[in-house]
């Protein structure tokens, strides 16, 4: 099957040609002579994977190769940009989003470890993403350039283990397998995950002769059902029946299950606390949603948390902050948790575990509790005690909007608050059916306590693994989602300088969407916790005055614009970014500093610093 380069090229494009014409790969016959790349492609393709993020280097050539000339047939699309983290984060944000697929692709050494590094944003979130990345050779004829160095085999494929499924194509026509093993990874109906095919560098261009494109592997694995009952399902709604005070928990898990959650609701008398995750799973208003809790959450969430009797976990990964590290639910007696991990479903002592799908499973115990519930029609003593407190959050909240300014002595001005910016921006993005991306720190945990989504989709918070520059690289979803829509990304100063990239590969790809950057010159969770903790911060400030303005209109393309220092000035600036389309930076200086009113505070524990051996003593007095 030898070929001169110039061959190749003809064949790979004469095929090309022939799939775009048809949409289909059957046109192509049964067997074809190619190669590991080409075959690779195709098999994505196949599968639905038609965007690719790519940070090319020498151990991804050829790789770019057959990409560039199926993207001149029109059959996929390729975004070179500037950073393997960034290119992670697009293909996150578009799965998200829009439920689109994309494979990030890399060189070997450093850039496959920053894809690994951002490869946890996918991971915690539960995503599908595709990571194409080098690795050295097979033959052994001495250490690959960027290779992990050593004597030891397979280094990488060990090292990307760690991090979620991985497979090493050392054996060409292994292929087919690898593409399987990779479906079943980013397409799992309950718990998606990134999936790292490293590549050799000389199996890439290996010769595939008469390759059976029957071996391509199509269909992702089927969902779970409902949990089984063996009469389950009756002993747990006459547990739920003889409790007082209901909580219902609400992970990534229950995304699909916001009508039945609303029917558990009602039937159990119970109240929900949402994880940012979901913002929206249920409407912010609805009288039985307690909103956020954990150790960032809200008033009534916590208030909720703290008294409940009984735990309903729905789909649920209990992070750190979320459940207060374990200590969120003292007075709780009995939990039912329902989840697609067995792992994940017996976390708790005391525990009922429901392994299922989570809207199935919610379908049969809300069967289960009509019809051995009696409801009276009036609002219970626990549901009044909840709405109370949702008021009081209502109002904390509407005190701090009130005084939407305060003087700051760094910037010798009196500057919005974060509350305040982050209430101007996301009312206005909801008025305008934007999408918003927040970043992490100070901005997401205000964030997700100021927002109240009527539905899914309208925030998006990387609380997974609340990595920074996510919201920023988000907005390169923007410019390849089949679906269009226009992204908010509300960052800190920490965190765009940590992504700056997208004011160039934005504009290049043609991002629509508008960076918020909210600058208190630092980085202010770290800050806050270091004072609430110790008293004093340390290395998490300085001195150095940036003009972002200044930086986004060097980069052409990008509208550049200043905030200003009220609610209204904030305003008129995004009207002007949204009207002008594209990619556009607005700066906002906000207030750091003594003020309560300046942020929405904490109300939950966490076992981070000297609040370690409290919260700890106080996890194993609970002994949930």
């Amino acid at each position: 099957m030898e070929a001169t380069v110039a061959q190749l090229a003809q064949t790979r494009q004469e095929r090309a040609q022939q799939i775009a014409a048809a949409e289909d790969l059957g046109v192509l016959g049964r067997r074809i002579d190619t190669t590991v790349s080409e075959a690779l492609v195709l098999g994505l393709w196949l599968q639905g994977v038609r965007t690719f993020f790519c940070v090319f280097g020498h151990g991804s050539t050829e790789i770019g190769e057959v990409l560039r000339i199926y993207q001149d047939a029109g059959l996929v699309r390729v975004c070179g940009v500037r950073s393997e983290i960034e290119a992670s984060h697009a293909a996150a944000a578009l799965r998200w989003v829009r439920g689109e697929k994309a494979a990030v692709v890399t060189s070997i050494g450093p850039g496959a470890l920053q894809a690994l590094a951002a490869s946890i944003v996918p991971r915690s979130d539960g995503l599908g993403i595709w990571y194409l990345l080098g690795d050295e050779t097979t033959q052994d004829e001495g250490p690959n350039m960027q290779q992990v160095p050593g004597t030891e085999q397979n280094a990488f494929l060990r090292l990307f283990g760690t991090m979620s499924r991985t497979y090493s194509l050392h054996t060409p026509l292994a292929l087919a397998t690898a593409l399987r093993r990779g479906l079943n990874a980013v397409d799992h109906p309950h718990q998606a995950e990134p999936f790292f095919l490293l590549l050799p560098l000389n199996v890439q261009p290996a010769e595939l002769a008469q390759f059976n494109l029957d071996e391509l592997p199509v269909g992702a694995p089927p969902p779970l059902g409902a949990a089984a009952d063996e009469g389950r399902y009756a002993e747990v709604a006459a547990a739920i029946a003889a409790a007082e005070r209901v909580v219902v928990k609400v992970g990534g898990g229950a995304r699909g299950a916001g009508a039945e959650l609303a029917e558990l609701l009602e039937l159990a008398d119970a109240v929900a606390v949402t994880s940012p995750l979901v913002s929206g799973v249920l409407p912010y208003d609805h009288p039985r949603n307690m909103t956020v809790g954990g150790s960032k959450g809200s008033i009534c969430g916590n208030y909720a948390m703290e008294e409940a009797d009984f735990l309903i976990a729905v789909g649920s990964r209990f992070v750190c902050q979320s459940d207060s590290s374990r200590t969120g639910y003292p007075r709780v007696q009995g939990v039912v948790n329902i989840n697609a991990d067995p792992e994940t479903a017996t976390h708790y002592g005391r525990t009922m575990a429901f392994v299922g799908d989570a809207a199935g499973t919610l379908r049969e115990l809300n069967r289960a509790l009509s019809a051995s519930r009696v409801q009276n029609g009036s609002p219970s003593a626990w549901l009044q005690a909840c709405s109370d407190k949702k008021w009081e959050w209502a109002e904390f909240k509407a005190v701090r909007y009130r005084k939407s300014v305060l003087y700051d002595e760094m910037w010798d001005a009196e500057v919005l608050t974060q509350p305040m910016a982050i209430k101007v921006a996301t009312d206005w993005a909801r008025a305008r059916d934007a999408v918003c991306f927040f970043d992490a720190g100070d901005v997401q945990a205000n964030g997700f306590q100021v927002v109240e989504d009527d539905r899914l989709g309208r925030t998006f918070t990387e609380t997974g693994a609340s990595y920074m520059g996510f919201a920023v690289s988000a907005l390169l979803a923007t410019a390849v989602a089949d679906e269009p829509f226009y992204g908010l990304a509300i960052s800190g100063d920490g965190s765009f300088t940590m992504n700056p990239q997208v004011l160039i590969d934005g504009v290049e790809h043609g991002a629509t969407g508008c960076i918020l950057l909210l600058d208190n010159r630092r980085m202010g969770a770290i800050s806050g916790l270091q004072l609430a903790q110790y008293g004093a911060d340390c290395g998490t400030w300085d001195r150095v005055a940036v003009d972002y303005v200044a930086w986004a209109s060097a980069v052409e393309g990008v509208v550049a614009l200043s905030g200003g220092y009220s609610p209204e000035s904030l305003e008129r600036a995004l009207d002007q970014a949204r009207a002008q389309g594209g990619l556009s930076l607005i700066h906002v200086p906000v207030y750091f500093g003594p003020d309560e009113r300046g942020a929405l505070g904490a109300f939950g524990r966490w076992n981070v610093g000297n609040w370690c051996a409290d919260t700890e003593a106080l996890r194993h007095e609970i002994g949930l």
